[in-house]
């Protein structure tokens, strides 16, 4: 990227300036490169002289003076030592070479080595298996399905996983709502569980089990045929919630089943090591975890009457006595009372699955790092996740836990309510018919994760620049316009436009490489493309997608001034010649950009 190279040049400018006594020895600090504020002081600035100020003792403006003195950048740049900034900016030359590296990389193009083949875990989706994948859910994996590419691209070994939530409280109560309307679908007087799952999807589930086993699990046990029925039912919905994920481009490397915490004795092979620190406490039936392995406080609360696992464990919070000024320790049912719940199957909470699954991430298949994509609802979880992981002795700064708000969904100026228990849903699939797949995941990636989206499928089924979504494509869509067009024009005479790949016009190759660019707005966007490598980092190491899709408008903002302000066809032929490779070297990019959000690259619209 242009900015470690500057920020190289600028290191061994400083060791020079050293080893000719104009700076005093001093062990670097870190320092960055980056844009200026100003868009008239350059490209880049540097304020690495003020950093070395108490160190070399002298001005900042002197400092960076003698920096300046022994910069050596080979035409890249000029640089201006304004006072205390080393400010710098790209050169015609340079700029004009890096189109030729753009279309050199071809799909590849954006891509960098910040991860050094570092394995990452990007668990996303991950939304209780009791009902189709809604458009809520709908943001949480194309957020994780975009920072995996993400990732991806910046050299990152990355694993996408789907942690079916397939055991515990809220499985019952959807075995008890399959069993109930496959019992009535039979013709038997079966009442509905007062907290059941009421959506109508439940019926289709009951009938399709009919259709393949017919009136079988009425000759069971209730439950054993509850549990049986609850199995069928999380099977019938995870294929649908597949299928509605592969609409938007969305696949994971694994789906990993809580069940299989249990079945494979893994929860059971982690939980010695809280025990043997004493932090697992007895109280009323249940087992807690307690951070500071304190009692459990008394008094009536959610957590000690060990409710429906739908309300999740009670999290509490105390001042640890002898354990540093501020902190706070967490107390979180593991195990809930047989008193309680009478399945021994169904007592663990989501909290003893957490303490099984981080470990499972961290130690058993040693991830580097591991990302969590959660909803907002699950910022009370953050502490006692946090908790566990030290109290196992495992590095914290190994997890992020990414907490993306909600959306609101709004149809005609009304906002449309959405509930899964309830039934009222609105499906990710319901959004993809109404508005598309891109145009679905475009408006769930245009704000940052701590930002509130309001989804208007009114809007972004205009064909206007009003609309994001058709702004973007329709930029690329244009370019490979203006692409066939100059192909049909001037043919093999200057110019060849072979077939390429799959939804993309093939790089354009042409003899003329002298030509330097010089119009401000061929620069101007010359500058826009070189930042998708920096854009890359930034999503990569910030974790916010949202910067692929403001920097696509501004990409085909700056690439219609371009075409607005310089000729393409018609000019001199070397001219002509070099902006057909610029165009193309724009469409490189946005493609790309495109891509990286999981978007098509409309050649016409």
């Amino acid at each position: 990227m242009i900015r470690e190279q500057l920020k190289r040049r600028i290191t061994q400018a400083i060791r020079d300036a050293q080893a000719a006594g104009e700076l005093p020895q001093f062990d670097l600090p870190p320092f960055t490169v980056e844009h200026p504020r100003q868009a008239q002081l350059g490209d880049y600035s540097a304020s690495v002289a003020m950093q070395l100020a108490r160190a070399a003792r002298m001005p900042p403006a002197q400092i960076a003076q003698r920096i300046a003195g022994h910069l050596s950048l080979d035409g890249m740049a000029t640089v201006d030592d304004a006072g205390a900034y080393l400010n710098f900016r790209l050169s015609p030359q340079y700029l004009s070479g890096e189109v030729d590296k753009i279309l050199a990389s071809g799909d590849s193009w954006g891509n960098i080595d910040i991860g050094a083949g570092k394995t990452v875990q990007v668990e996303h989706g991950s939304a209780n298996p009791t009902g189709p994948l809604t458009v809520a859910s709908g943001r949480n994996v194309v957020i994780g399905d975009t920072l995996a590419n993400a990732l991806s691209a910046a050299g990152f070994t990355v694993q996408r996983e789907w942690y079916v939530n397939d055991a515990g409280n809220q499985i019952r109560h959807f075995g008890e709502s399959v069993y109930a309307r496959y019992a009535q679908s039979l013709g038997v007087d079966e009442p509905f569980p007062e907290d059941g799952y009421k959506g109508d999807y439940i019926v289709e589930i009951a009938k399709a089990i009919i259709a393949q086993a017919g009136d079988k699990y009425l000759k069971m046990p209730r439950d054993e045929a509850r549990r049986a029925l609850g199995k069928l039912g999380i099977d019938s919905i995870m294929d649908g919630v597949r299928a509605s994920l592969a609409r938007v481009g969305i696949h994971h490397d694994s789906f990993f089943s809580e069940r299989s915490l249990y079945e494979s004795g893994q929860f059971e092979r982690v939980l010695p090591i809280l025990r043997n620190k004493g932090l697992l406490v007895e109280y009323d039936d249940a087992l807690w975890f307690s951070e500071d392995g304190s009692p459990i406080r008394k008094g009536e609360t959610r957590g000690e009457k060990q409710e429906d696992d739908s309300q999740k464990p009670e999290v509490r919070s105390q001042k640890i006595e002898n354990g540093g000024a501020g902190k706070e320790a967490v107390q979180v049912v593991v195990i809930r009372s047989p008193k309680v719940v009478a399945e021994p199957s169904e007592r663990p909470t989501y909290f003893a699955s957490d303490i099984a699954y981080v470990w499972n991430k961290l130690v058993d298949r040693r991830f580097d790092r591991a990302i969590y994509v959660w909803g907002e609802d699950h910022q009370g979880d953050v502490p006692r996740l946090m908790a566990v992981t030290r109290a196992l002795g495992l590095d914290t700064d190994r997890i992020v836990l990414l907490i993306y708000r909600f959306i609101t969904l709004m149809r005609n100026g009304q906002e449309v309510r959405m509930g899964k228990r309830s039934g009222n849903i609105i499906t990710l699939d319901d959004v993809v018919d109404e508005v598309g797949a891109d145009a679905t995941r475009f408006v769930l990636l245009s704000r940052s994760i701590d930002t509130k989206i309001v989804f208007d499928l009114d809007l972004v089924k205009k064909q206007s620049d009003e609309n994001p979504v058709y702004y973007v494509q329709y930029a690329h869509a244009r370019i490979c316009s203006i692409l066939r067009k100059a192909a049909e024009e001037i043919g093999d005479k200057r110019l060849e436009i072979s077939a390429g790949a799959t939804n993309t016009i093939s790089n354009l190759q042409s003899p003329i490489s002298s030509y330097i660019f010089s119009h401000p707005s061929e620069l101007a966007l010359i500058r826009k493309l070189l930042e998708l490598e920096e854009v890359v980092e930034q999503v990569a190491t910030q974790l916010q997608p949202h910067h692929f899709a403001t920097y696509a408008q501004s990409l085909a903002t700056t690439f219609s001034a371009f075409y607005r302000d310089c000729r393409v066809l018609g000019e001199a032929p070397e001219v002509s010649a070099a902006r057909m490779k610029l165009v193309q070297a724009a469409r490189t990019t946005l493609a790309r950009t495109l891509a990286l959000m999981g978007m098509s690259a409309p050649e016409r619209m």
